[in-house]
């Protein structure tokens, strides 16, 4: 029989850079990678999703063949981005466009693609992975849902996070107060989701939604500290991941019945909020034309 490696194909596409470490069972994701040539909105556009979900599934199918890795316990797939932000949400263009429209099911199906995502990451790829969210610049919306659902989150000093629907009188419905309720009490969740501030990372670390604070500039190297506390207790480390997978209150029903209220509700938009909705595409677009960062390797030499 041959290898494994040769069972599986390796994975490549325009928005994601994939680094691979499958002896140490790490495997790294990077938002944004196709904005580095050509710049554009670093935000959930419909290609990043389908790249992300379905590098999920291969990644998912191999760690089922590969469930005994040489590193033994979990493995870690870490959630990064190649742009100076880490995900500024939903595709607001399309949400405006759709909304026009009056096209539920285009919305809907944007949405749940959306939500399978992050599911996926809480779930940590069919309870397999321990997914971490290193936050290097802004998280905002759903960029703040899609850290909130991996199971760490490392962010570095001076990054903000926050979810700013409210600004077009509209909730973030991907996970957010599922994700929230995890980590804060409900009040809390809501109050978050309501006021439609940016928090520091400083802040958010104090209310206990950030697990790690990193000084600017370290977000990889704290990673793989990270990675290397986890290895020291690995099953200690996998037999408590089963059993907050177990106990976990966000399942892919429920919210995928939050993100069908969401689209109702964004349907139900008037021309002010679309108008704020495509101001901020406006601006989003300026803040693209400062650059993308220039990312080194995030794995270490093998």
């Amino acid at each position: 029989m041959p290898p494994v490696e040769l069972l599986i194909p390796r994975y490549t596409c325009p928005t994601l850079r994939i680094e691979e470490q499958p002896d140490r069972a790490i495997y790294w994701m990077s938002m944004h990678a196709d904005l580095q040539q050509c710049p554009g909105r670093a935000c959930f556009r419909p290609e990043l999703i389908g790249n992300i979900l379905d590098y999920q599934r291969v990644l998912t199918r191999r760690l089922e063949i590969e469930s005994s890795n040489a590193a033994g316990g979990l493995a870690h797939v870490v959630l990064a981005s190649c742009s100076d932000v880490f995900n500024l949400g939903g595709d607001l263009a399309l949400f405006c466009e759709a909304i026009r429209r009056r096209d539920r099911a285009g919305l809907l199906t944007y949405a749940r693609r959306c939500v399978q995502g992050v599911h996926a990451f809480h779930d940590g790829l069919g309870g397999r992975a321990h997914t971490i969210a290193l936050v290097q610049g802004d998280a905002l919306g759903g960029g703040f849902e899609a850290a909130l659902s991996c199971h760490t989150i490392v962010a570095e000093e001076g990054v903000g996070m926050g979810l700013p629907e409210v600004l077009f009188d509209l909730f973030p419905g991907m996970g957010a107060y599922s994700f929230l309720c995890e980590r804060v009490s409900p009040r809390t969740a809501e109050k978050l989701m309501l006021e439609g501030r940016v928090h520091s990372a400083e802040e958010l670390h104090k209310l206990g939604l950030v697990d790690v604070l990193a000084p600017k500039g370290e977000g990889v190297r704290v990673v793989h500290d990270v990675i290397r506390n986890h290895r020291r207790i690995p099953h200690a480390r996998s037999a408590m991941h089963e059993v907050v997978r177990g106990t976990a209150a966000c399942h892919l029903d429920e919210l995928m019945r939050i993100t069908g209220i969401w689209v109702d509700t964004a349907l139900q938009l008037g021309e002010k909020s679309l108008r704020t909705m495509e101001r901020l595409v406006k601006a989003q677009g300026k803040r693209a034309q400062i650059g993308t960062m220039a990312t080194p390797a995030m794995l270490p030499a093998s």
